[in-house]
């Protein structure tokens, strides 16, 4: 995996789950992140090219994708967990299935629970609020890495 350049082009953030994978995409410019869709998780032993990789590497296709960012888990004091090494290797599985698209991994340390009080916040409860989580925490952490790209 390597770290995609900044140029002008649509991004992916995804917000991996055990259940559901979240998933966000930016404006052409990288301004601005909006929640696309969530795709159920394919948790299928040995299946080697799960539906939900597959559907993901659709929305590359489909949307002319330029980078795709994935969450990564990390505690609160910076250390990596076994979520952590699960999406690195949904990553890494997504990076082969989506290449020359690089694919980054970045810090994701509660962009969960940040996009549970926003909807919250908003209203948002009960199964509604399930059904969308994901979508919102991928839209975090794919603004996370925009900003950081806008002062870099």
């Amino acid at each position: 995996m390597t770290e995609p350049e900044f140029r002008r082009g649509r991004r992916l953030g995804v917000d991996v789950g055990k259940v559901r994978v979240g998933v966000a995409w930016s404006d052409p410019d990288g301004i601005l992140a909006a929640p696309l869709e969530t795709v159920p998780r394919d948790r299928t032993p040995d299946t080697p090219d799960p539906k939900d990789i597959a559907r993901i590497a659709e929305l590359v296709d489909e949307h002319d994708i330029v980078g795709v960012i994935v969450g990564l888990p990390v505690t609160l004091s910076g250390t990596e967990s076994f979520a952590a090494a699960e999406a690195r290797d949904y990553a890494d599985l997504l990076s082969r299935r989506v290449t020359p698209i690089p694919v980054e991994l970045i810090d994701e340390r509660l962009t969960t629970a940040v996009a549970s009080r926003r909807l919250t916040e908003r209203g948002v409860k009960g199964k509604r609020k399930r059904a969308v989580v994901d979508q919102a925490a991928a839209v975090e952490i794919l603004q996370q890495w925009l900003d950081k790209q806008r002062k870099a």
